[in-house]
């Protein structure tokens, strides 16, 4: 953030957030100017539980996992416990938190570029992916074109390249039937 007379400045905490005290090690971590931007997609109370670790903790956590691919209890110890950070992700997914946080971002960029906010052109593809043995039998299915025996990513991108929506299937299903879905996804946000 940037103050009117033009020097730069570290940005403000926002105000509804438990601060953190937490060292910035990982190349994961949020910048101040980062979680300025996005604190404010995270809710700031419990879910249901006294608020014990700042939010900027438990998503630089969730962050280090996906940068990372670790498991959940290969967390470090500087974050908080993994069953409490597991549980945010649980309840942000199914709340919509993610996807409000994921949509806001994306939509703040297009418009930083010049563009609309919700994109008018997409572009759909998808693409076969072998599971492994342990995966259930019920996630997984024969693509017969490309000959693969696993799950299929169904991807729509933006004209700038941005992901507004991802559907993950079996690899039997067709992709005309995972248009059709995601077309169904896409409509509400794109302008008539």
């Amino acid at each position: 953030m940037t103050p009117d007379n033009g020097s730069a400045a570290r940005p403000i905490p926002h105000p509804r957030h438990l601060p953190t005290g937490r060292a910035r090690r990982y190349p994961s971590d949020t910048t101040d100017a980062e979680w300025q931007v996005m604190a404010r997609y995270v809710p700031a109370g419990g879910t249901g539980r006294a608020v014990s670790y700042p939010r900027r903790d438990i998503v630089d956590a969730i962050r280090y996992l996906a940068h990372n691919g670790c498991v959940w209890r290969a967390l470090p110890v500087d974050f908080p416990p993994w069953p409490t950070v597991y549980h945010y992700f649980r309840t942000w997914t199914r709340d919509g938190t993610l996807t409000r946080l994921h949509d806001g971002l994306r939509e703040q960029v297009r418009v930083a570029e010049g563009r609309n906010a919700t994109p008018t052109a997409a572009i759909m593809d998808s693409q076969s992916v072998r599971a492994a043995e342990t995966v259930a039998k019920t996630s997984r299915g024969y693509d017969a074109g490309k000959k693969v025996n696993g799950r299929k990513r169904h991807i729509v991108v933006d004209t700038t390249g941005l992901l507004p929506i991802v559907l993950v299937t079996t690899g039997a299903v067709q992709d005309h039937d995972a248009a059709r879905a995601l077309l169904g996804h896409c409509a509400p946000a794109s302008p008539a």
